[in-house]
């Protein structure tokens, strides 16, 4: 019946009632590495060097490596080669050397292994234009948090740079298939490191993540319909917290942590409800008779964005998160579908089919402009870094699926490709706490 139902919703060119894409019928296998490829070339990149860290080379991991290919992926910076120079955070650089490479900044550190075993982790960053210290940085971590220390560094050289808070110390969500196997996986903001959270025979599609970082909700076919789940990251436990008559997809949390919004058909009809995580009776949202789906909250939990046919094709509305009247929000094209709304409230990011292509597109909500972020034509789910500088989607390059990285205009892309694997349904996870 399921299945069924299903046909009849893609012969309507919706599929995106139940959020199943390509992932039901392509064969994607897990593996949890990632090879990152970045190309392009950012409107301003400022030339920065990251020496190689004293001691690394008997560490588990190259901290200078990962904190350079952070700031390559960001966009906003140009990696210069240190070349034989060998420094630490105590060292007094020869301003002259650097100058002539034009480089603006000078990273440099250690890294010690203490007698309990865990790593003393300081960095230092210079102003190479000034030949002035600028920031100090210092961490003491386990074997397996020197990655997580990498990307911590990254974060703050690219706030002292920039401003902005950094987004490498975050996670993302994504889902695979292989073996006929479907698996939930959690990893680094750069695609290593990733952890299966849950595997099934069954579809696992919509991660979501929690604005607290310690809870994914998800929706699993596993009793062989689409339910909502919670799921707690660090002791594995979840629940059901929609189950009931029909389909119930699409989930996203409210910005206070308590509540989420789905899609459900208990009713007939496809509607959003809001659903208390107390266990208290959803409550109904949208009374259209058209199919509503896909809701995001506004950063403040104000309004949701959301897609509906209510006009006869698939396209992106706003109404108050309490429920009301919507307003459309897509006008260009009849086909536009996967909101995600930046952190900082000024960006929508979804995608639009044209002339048979599907592409990110990046509208600026002040203004209501749309341009193309993508020259791919089989993008899906974009989603935000937590400092609203970055985007994460899947495609298809070459044919093969794959996991992108985009800066907001397009200009570059990190490539995050599995070994000969696909994945798909990536959501960003906020800011470490």
């Amino acid at each position: 019946m399921l299945h069924m139902k299903l046909l009849s919703i893609r012969s309507k060119c919706l599929p995106w009632l139940l959020a199943l894409p390509a992932l039901l019928l392509c064969g994607l296998p897990a593996w949890a590495q990632f090879r990152v490829e970045v190309t392009g070339v950012g409107m301003t990149q400022l030339p920065v060097v990251v020496a190689p860290f004293k001691g690394e080379a008997q560490s588990p991991q190259k901290m200078a490596a990962i904190v350079q290919a952070d700031l390559e992926r960001s966009g906003q910076f140009k990696g210069l080669s240190a070349g034989s120079a060998q420094l630490d955070e105590v060292s007094r650089p020869d301003w002259s050397v650097w100058r002539q490479l034009s480089a603006e900044a000078l990273l440099a550190g250690s890294v010690t292994r203490l007698a309990d075993g865990r790593f003393d982790i300081r960095a230092r960053l210079w102003d190479a234009v000034k030949g002035q210290e600028k920031a100090d940085f210092r961490d003491t971590v386990v074997a397996a948090d020197l990655r997580l220390s990498a990307h911590r560094i990254a974060d703050w050289v690219y706030q002292q740079l920039t401003g902005v808070p950094g987004a490498f110390a975050t996670r993302i969500a994504y889902v695979t298939k292989s073996s006929g196997r479907y698996t939930l996986w959690v990893a680094d903001s750069d695609g290593e490191g990733a952890k299966a959270a849950l595997s099934s025979p069954e579809p696992i599609i919509s991660p979501s993540w929690a604005p607290n970082g310690a809870q994914l909700a998800y929706v699993s076919f596993e009793s062989r319909k689409p339910v909502v789940y919670v799921h707690e990251l660090l002791t594995g436990q979840r629940r059901a917290v929609a189950n009931f008559k029909g389909s119930n997809s699409a989930p996203t949390w409210a910005p206070d942590g308590r509540s989420l919004v789905a899609t459900l058909s208990r009713d007939g009809g496809s509607q959003l409800f809001r659903i208390d995580l107390n266990g208290a009776e959803p409550r109904k949202l949208t009374q259209a008779g058209s199919i509503n789906t896909e809701p995001v909250f506004t950063p403040d939990g104000s309004a949701l964005y959301f897609v509906s046919d209510r006009g006869g094709s698939p396209q992106i509305y706003r109404m108050p998160s309490q429920g009301g009247p919507a307003e459309r929000v897509t006008f260009s094209g009849s086909y536009n579908i996967s909101p995600a709304l930046s952190p900082d409230g000024r960006w929508m990011a979804y995608v639009a089919r044209n002339g048979g292509t599907f592409r990110v597109h990046l509208m600026d909500l002040s203004s209501g402009q749309a341009t193309a972020v993508t020259d791919t034509s089989s993008d899906e789910r974009p989603s935000f870094a937590p400092n609203s500088r970055l985007l994460v989607y899947a495609t298809v390059q070459q044919g093969q699926e794959a996991l992108m990285t985009s800066t907001l205009d397009g200009r570059v892309k990190a490539r995050l490709s599995g070994q000969g694997g696909d994945i798909r349904e990536p959501h960003w996870g906020p800011l470490r706490k």
